[in-house]
């Protein structure tokens, strides 16, 4: 189910007035909640709500049998069982085609024909979101930051909740297992929070990035057709169509998470205005970053073990960073463009000789935005081949007209992507939290405000698509 759908608008508020009514009995909610969870999920597939189910039972059992084991050597069992089964799936459903092709065109140079070894496999939605989530509950288990639930409806209420099941924010069980086991008070100030951010987020979703998107997948259709310029247009526009359609999404799934009296964490915190790219990876999809530091980076050695094996550590963080978003050889030289980069920012900051770099600090916004969306034309290219077209013609640029296609849709795209801007803009030089935007503003203001976003989404409700996010 889509948060931009009829079936969600309908969906929704039916939880939402059941669930206050069951506010005397935590338990009912919870059930409540879950239940609500599988059908959110079932309404894409039903049959990969099993997926889900045997996972959380694996998880449920592991933690209990890691937290009560008597020897390091069971507890290390367990968490084995929990990894080999989570990335089993995700390893099954989400990469085997990707190595079985590779293995396929490795061996093909030596001039042997395999029959082939690919399998028609669907990928579940969300796989990767809830495979990382519970993972760091089996995890966090084992290191001993966190005791597990002895109650299997909260615990598969946690794994299955639905406003973070499919796209995030990844939220940890040390912040979101207290909150389903202990009682909810319907808050006012959070009920008005919570429908600002979901119609900020629907904004950031139909308006401005199905707006994009729509020249953006004109252009990237076919990258071989069209000249440098708008080759460059069209992917600073992905940029941004990327950005408002995934900070969109965790912007509804926070606020409808507080509706319901959760609190998540935040997910995006204006990530186009950092000066470097150690500074955007703390701003950018920041629960999978912090999920790839904590469990992942710092596993590794993190920086603990020499500035060698620190480069080593954040180039096999990003490069497994980027095969997380999808099984192809884009997504890795993605991921690998942004572990370069880290490096060489490490780098240049351990050398005292570089000192004299703070002096064009100004430079580092540009620099910084520049190396992103260079890394986003890999993201964005159907093949390896495409996205090479798009690159060569990007760095080796020859100025000319870009491609104006229909004027209506490019006039749209550029007046709707500077209100987005604009209103970043605000957050960032009034320091304001989107979650607390309009806190202070009159009646008659945050009216204003309101009826603007929803006159503006039902005027381009219809040219609305899936989260991009979805397809990861």
């Amino acid at each position: 189910m889509l948060f931009n759908s009829i079936e969600f608008l309908l969906f929704f508020p039916t939880v939402f007035v059941l669930y206050w009514l069951l506010n005397k009995n935590l338990g009912y909610q919870n059930l409540l909640l879950l239940v609500a969870s599988y059908i959110f999920y079932a309404w894409w597939d039903w049959r990969f709500l099993s997926l889900i189910i045997i996972s959380s039972i694996i998880d449920y059992r592991a933690g209990l049998s890691i937290h009560n084991a008597t020897s390091p050597k069971a507890r290390k069992s367990w968490l084995l069982v929990s990894l080999i089964a989570n990335l089993g799936f995700l390893s099954i459903f989400k990469y085997y085609n990707f190595f079985a092709e590779s293995f396929t065109q490795a061996i093909g140079v030596f001039g042997w024909q395999p029959n082939d070894l690919t399998l028609n496999i669907i990928l579940p939605v969300g796989i990767s979101f809830y495979t990382f989530q519970t993972l760091s509950y089996t995890i966090d288990i084992y290191r001993k930051q966190f005791s597990p639930t002895t109650n299997i409806i909260n615990f598969f209420t946690y794994i299955a909740f639905f406003p973070q099941l499919v796209a995030g924010p990844i939220e940890r069980a040390s912040n979101l297992l207290p909150q389903i086991e202990k009682k909810r008070i319907f808050k006012k100030e959070w009920f008005n929070e919570g429908i600002l951010q979901i119609l900020i987020g629907l904004f950031r979703k139909i308006v401005i990035a199905d707006t994009l998107a729509i020249y953006v997948d004109t252009i990237y259709g076919d990258t071989g057709l069209y000249n440098s310029s708008t080759i460059l247009l069209a992917t600073i526009f992905y940029a941004f169509q990327i950005y408002f359609d995934f900070a969109g999404y965790s912007d509804i799934a926070i606020g409808t998470a507080k509706l319901l009296g959760f609190k998540f964490h935040q997910n995006f915190n204006l990530p186009y205005f950092s000066r470097s790219l150690t500074e955007f990876w703390r701003k950018w999809h920041m629960s999978l970053s912090y999920w790839l530091r904590d469990y992942l980076y710092i596993s590794l050695g993190g920086n603990r073990k020499g500035i060698k094996i620190t480069y080593r550590n954040l180039m096999l963080t990003m490069l497994l960073g980027g095969l997380w978003h999808g099984s192809s050889w884009n997504f890795i030289i993605w991921g690998g463009i942004h572990g370069v980069v880290l490096s060489l920012e490490k780098f240049i900051k351990s050398k005292p000789q570089f000192k004299f770099l703070d002096k064009l600090a100004f430079l580092g916004g540009p620099i910084t935005f520049l190396i992103v969306i260079i890394a986003w034309i890999f993201f964005r290219a159907q093949t390896l081949d495409a996205a090479m077209t798009a690159l060569k013609k990007v760095i080796f640029f020859k100025p000319g007209m870009p491609f104006m296609g229909d004027l209506n849709v490019l006039a749209n795209s550029m007046i709707i992507l500077f209100i987005g801007l604009c209103f970043d803009y605000y957050l960032l030089k009034s320091k304001t939290k989107l979650e607390e935007f309009g806190k202070n503003f009159s009646i008659a203001k945050i009216s204003i405000v309101i009826g603007f976003m929803i006159l503006f989404i039902n005027l381009f409700y219809s040219s609305s698509n899936n989260f991009i996010y979805f397809q990861f």
